[in-house]
């Protein structure tokens, strides 16, 4: 008997696979900043909700992907189009200085804020003399 937990992974997993094979793809646009501790990657991801992006960690690369409900727009008669339409998709190779273990992301109205820790020994130090 198969787990309504396993069926519903497998289903999202497949979503994702179809959809990047079959829709629209764009790369949205980045901030990446640091501090002496710390990255920071800041995407701008217009008309994405929190539950519709994924974030991957795969062979050293970061991936971003946020995926737009774009049957809403087809159906619109545009008198005007302007601002592009699609879903977003971005890959990053990460830097030995990232602990990966660490990440954390956040969503809110659109913007995509992912938090980098760097590892202890990159961070600076500074050396007391004695």
């Amino acid at each position: 008997m198969t787990d309504t937990k396993e069926l519903t992974k497998v289903e999202e997993t497949n979503s994702w696979e179809h959809a990047l094979e079959n829709e629209s793809w764009m790369a949205p646009l980045v901030d990446i900043y640091e501090t002496d501790n710390d990255y920071y990657l800041i995407a701008n991801m217009p008309g994405v909700k929190r539950e519709d992006v994924k974030i991957k960690l795969e062979d050293g690369d970061l991936i971003i992907m946020g995926r737009k409900h774009l049957a809403d727009e087809e159906n619109r008669r545009y008198l005007m189009k302007e601002i592009d339409s699609g879903n977003y998709y971005r890959k990053f190779n990460l830097s030995e200085s990232i602990d990966d273990e660490k990440i954390e992301a956040a969503m809110e109205n659109g913007i995509l804020k992912i938090h980098l820790p760097k590892v202890e020994r990159v961070k600076p130090k500074t050396i007391e003399i004695k």
